[in-house]
């Protein structure tokens, strides 16, 4: 009886482990491989394709108005920004689900800085969906320090994607 008992106990949790596993992966890549940043919270890891839980940046084709009127590719520039932040050394990358297209989202780290959290502090990317708050307060410093799209005017990239969406349709 103790055998069958200890037999069951012992299957719940190397299911439970894996189970748990599954759920939370940890994706690490040192500085010598190759990350290819897609824009400004999106990145490819090997065959993996990762998006930045919590964040949305300007899409690459996506243009913004600096303080002076002119108009500028925030998309490119937000690109920038996360290559410049990926070239500093190591990058974790904490999967907590995956999107209805299959990619990982993610939080993603250089050590201990949260690369979600620095692309909206800079500017290049807004809070989205953002549960917790750590993401709308980074946004909201942003705003006050007129950094990245917050200097001039620009679309939030969720409506600029449904807007084009719609003219293409």
């Amino acid at each position: 009886m103790w055998k069958i008992l200890r037999a069951l106990i012992l299957a719940v949790l190397v299911f439970g482990v894996w189970y748990l596993g599954l759920k939370d992966s940890i994706i690490t890549v040192s500085a010598n491989e190759k990350i290819k940043v897609v824009d400004g919270d999106s990145l490819e890891i090997g065959s993996r394709r990762i998006r930045l839980l919590g964040i949305d940046s300007p899409e690459y084709v996506q243009n913004c108005y600096d303080k002076q009127h002119k108009k500028y590719s925030c998309g490119i520039k937000a690109k920038k920004y996360m290559e410049k932040l990926i070239a500093q050394g190591n990058i974790e990358c904490r999967e907590d689900s995956k999107d209805r297209y299959g990619r990982s989202l993610s939080t993603c780290y250089s050590g201990t800085q949260n690369l979600n959290e620095a692309m909206v502090r800079a500017g290049w990317a807004v809070a989205y969906r953002d549960e917790d708050g750590i993401y709308n307060r980074a946004e909201q410093a942003a705003k006050e320090q007129k950094l990245g799209i917050w200097q001039g005017k620009f679309m939030r990239p969720e409506l600029f994607r449904f807007k084009n969406r719609q003219s293409s349709s």
